[in-house]
């Protein structure tokens, strides 16, 4: 059992914190190159497991490469009880874009980074990218899933997850193969998966939300700011709570390069937040 808010959730056979960590800061400025600190980037990851946390996000495209080397530096050999899930579909380039890489033969390569960077012979999930940075790209996924479900039919892979996608990409992949997570942008101000928040929470699927303060207009920002002054708390617990009491499927994936925010992030996090303080809030997103 774990004392972090918002317990566990089983998706397939894994159990998952569902406040997990996202690895993504743990790279250089822009998520590109080493950090200035690593040993407090190694520290942090350990700090994280010792919290008690079981879901680890990344992708070898951070850094690139380099948020997997740290988290295999940290942590190998693994705990059992923590789960790595990572994401393929794109690429770095020299100015530090992140052009997309979804052919097939990409996939495949993506997927043997990942497997040696982070030192595994197989990855618990990985997850399609098939987006932009926002919101889905309408279009077939087929292919590209297919070639993931192909590596998973070869125990490289044991679940399977997508990234930025919509309902009906979802019920595509899943006419190919178990699908464990889904993980879109949305916050208190970004409603726009509500739909897909119940269906995979009917489903038994995870959804796991990125950018927790990403897309507010300035008025939204500033409910925010007002609500979190009221409950002597900062505006990223509060909108880390509301998504841990929007639906028991969500699971965050905070990030930070500071072992200090981590714990601030975890405790403030359990932050309960009273009826008419979440309808308030909800009145962001309307």
């Amino acid at each position: 059992m774990t004392n972090l808010p918002g317990g566990t959730y089983r998706t397939g056979d894994l159990d998952l914190t569902r406040f997990g960590y996202g690895a993504m800061q743990l790279a250089g400025p822009g998520v590109f190159g080493p950090p200035k600190d690593r040993a407090e980037a190694v520290r942090v990851l350990r700090a994280a497991v010792e919290l008690g946390i079981t879901h680890i996000d990344t992708a070898d495209f951070y850094g690139p490469h380099v948020t997997n080397e740290i988290i295999r530096e940290a942590l190998a050999p693994y705990p059992p009880q923590v789960h790595i899930v990572t994401k393929v579909g794109a690429r770095r380039d020299e100015q530090g874009g992140w052009p997309h890489a979804r052919t097939p033969a990409e996939l495949r390569a993506q997927v043997h980074d990942n497997l040696r960077n982070l030192g595994l012979d197989a990855l618990d999930v990985v997850n399609l990218r098939v987006g932009g940075l926002e919101e889905a790209e309408p279009g077939s996924i087929a292919e590209q899933f297919g070639a993931l479900a192909e590596l998973r039919s070869q125990g490289l892979i044991r679940h399977l997850g997508l990234s930025t996608v919509n309902a009906e990409q979802l019920a595509e992949a899943q006419a190919i193969a178990p699908v464990v997570c889904v993980q879109n942008m949305y916050n208190v101000a970004r409603r726009g998966d509500d739909a897909l928040v119940e269906l995979t929470a009917a489903q038994g699927i995870a959804y796991v939300p990125y950018f927790p303060l990403g897309g507010f207009s300035p008025l939204q920002s500033e409910t925010l700011h007002a609500v979190a002054k009221e409950l002597d708390s900062s505006p990223l617990s509060v909108a880390l709570a509301w998504l841990l009491q929007r639906s028991p499927n969500i699971l965050l994936i905070a990030g930070t390069s500071s072992e200090a925010h981590l714990r601030e992030n975890v405790a403030g996090a359990g932050l309960r937040l009273p009826a008419g303080t979440v309808a308030e809030l909800d009145a962001i997103g309307a």
